[in-house]
């Protein structure tokens, strides 16, 4: 008994990675002004939608794990099999776009987290850029997850600012599992975000690459299962501190909104310095994790759907669409940040538009997919599994079309 729990822990940790960097690097700057602005607007009312965002995310992300697992082929690999080269070049397409989108969103990211400490962006962002490209180009899959896996680490600083600030925990126990539904159109419009912030398109396809390179196989995908659920999880609580944090420092002293993530942060001053500091440190590091990680997935994607050959563990002159596609998304993301008077919140919301657009098709595929027995043979969906995985595309495709409506109507009245 004690040898095979030792066993199925040592595999646990030989397989941890792919779920876990996933999940959490979906917490970046767009899901930190999401969370931060639902905490300072409503305080702890939002926090009951973090049970069902982590049900959903862990349906999604269970299946990608388990087709990459058991065919040791991408997502976009598989597309492109069953449904063609056309298809895929759609969703490709449409996928680049509102990658880069969020590439420059996390340099801006970066930039604003370091402008609170008076460094120009004309410094932190070329800096960050080089960082990224030399980690990425220069590294071997195991070097560069080991240094994904000390980011995921550093999301604790949320956590600990969150305690410094002291908030209401038994009010934020009780609306944790309480839900509360209003009419008000702004309430609404938060949650909608929430959860459209919490499951993109990227993370799908980025997943099931990072478990193919990894080397993960069938024989393995218990352990596997594992780390993607508490991948998961850890992705919640984090959200849960970061709401809770701001439901403390900014809503119990004067709910309002708030511009950026870098707001969020001032509001923490007051309750101290290290609070402050620690969420600061939060924004940077997420900003700059995803800034890894988007367009890393973005050349993973488009390599496999297309017949390129892709893979970290590859030389630049290996795999030279791959890096170049990654060089340009990188150079040209960080670029767009130092342009004067970007409009930095548009192209947020812009790439919120596309993933909306884009997340049903995806999800459609993945489940028609992982129900194929050709592809998958006794590792398909059960009759229950497809009844949940049914269930949370169609709350995802409701919740999603909706936040593009509001986006939209968003993105006309500015």
């Amino acid at each position: 008994m004690l040898k095979r729990l030792r066993y199925h822990i040592l595999i646990f940790f030989s397989v941890i990675g792919p779920g876990f960097i996933t999940a959490m690097v979906d917490n970046d700057a767009g899901g930190i002004f999401t969370y931060s602005q639902a905490g300072a607007k409503y305080g702890y009312l939002p926090l009951w939608t973090l049970i069902p965002i982590t049900i959903l995310l862990i349906v999604t992300q269970e299946m990608c794990s388990r087709m990459g697992a058991v065919t040791g082929k991408g997502l976009s690999d598989l597309i492109r099999e069953e449904f063609g080269l056309r298809t895929t070049f759609l969703i490709l397409a449409a996928l680049v776009v509102t990658n880069f989108a969020n590439v420059v969103a996390n340099f801006a990211g970066v930039a604003s987290s370091l402008e609170l400490f008076h460094v120009s962006r004309y410094i932190s962002v070329p800096i960050a850029a080089v960082a990224v490209w030399f980690l990425v180009v220069k590294g071997t899959y195991q070097s560069v997850e080991r240094i994904f896996l000390f980011a995921c680490v550093i999301y604790i600083c949320y956590i600990i600012s969150g305690v410094l600030v002291k908030p209401d925990w038994k009010e934020a126990a009780i609306y944790s599992v309480r839900p509360v539904l209003m009419l008000d159109p702004g309430y609404i419009t938060m949650i909608i975000g929430m959860v459209g912030t919490s499951i993109a398109p990227w993370m799908q396809f980025y997943l099931q690459a990072a478990v193919v390179e990894k080397g993960i196989s069938a024989k393995d995908y218990a352990e596997s299962r594992i780390e993607v659920i508490v991948g998961c999880i850890a992705m919640s609580v984090t959200a849960f501190f970061i709401i809770v944090a701001c439901a403390g420092a900014i809503w119990s002293v004067s709910p309002r909104d708030i511009e950026d993530s870098t707001d969020a942060a001032l509001g923490l001053r007051p309750f101290g310095h290290y609070a402050y500091l620690l969420f600061c440190a939060g924004l940077l590091n997420a900003s700059l994790f995803a800034a890894c990680i988007q367009p890393l997935s973005t050349a993973y994607t488009v390599c496999e759907g297309l017949g390129f050959e892709s893979g970290v563990n590859r030389r630049f002159r290996e795999a030279p669409i791959f890096y170049w596609l990654f060089t340009l998304l990188v150079g040209l993301g960080a670029a767009l940040v130092l342009l004067p008077q970007l409009p930095l919140v548009k192209v947020i919301l812009f790439s919120q538009v596309i993933n909306g657009v884009l997340l049903p098709f995806v999800l459609i595929f993945m489940i028609l997919l992982v129900n194929k027995e050709g592809i998958m043979k006794e590792w398909r969906n059960s009759r229950t599994y497809n009844l949940v995985a049914w269930v949370s595309v169609v709350i995802l495709i409701g919740l999603t079309l909706a936040l593009v409506g509001v986006t939209l109507r968003d993105l006309v009245a500015r």
